[in-house]
């Protein structure tokens, strides 16, 4: 049986997003935080990411991604 109470494996669409995997919670690209998938309503359908929130998702959106955020 599954875990539903560890890490969702998501298809982020537009604009929805498909649960392939249940689980309960996702993380955040940019900040790495834990998003619960009752709270998630940030995401890019492009970059295959989930964000906290808007702050996040506009950094990561004009980065051209998270990984370019981290990257400095």
């Amino acid at each position: 049986m599954l875990n539903s109470t560890g890490p969702a494996l998501i298809r982020y669409e537009t604009p929805e997003f498909l649960v392939l995997r249940p689980g309960s919670w996702v993380l955040c690209a940019v900040s790495g935080e834990r998003i619960d998938l009752e709270d998630l309503k940030y995401w890019s359908a492009e970059f295959q990411e989930a964000y906290r929130g808007a702050e996040e998702a506009s950094a990561a959106m004009l980065a051209g991604g998270a990984a370019k955020l981290k990257k400095g």
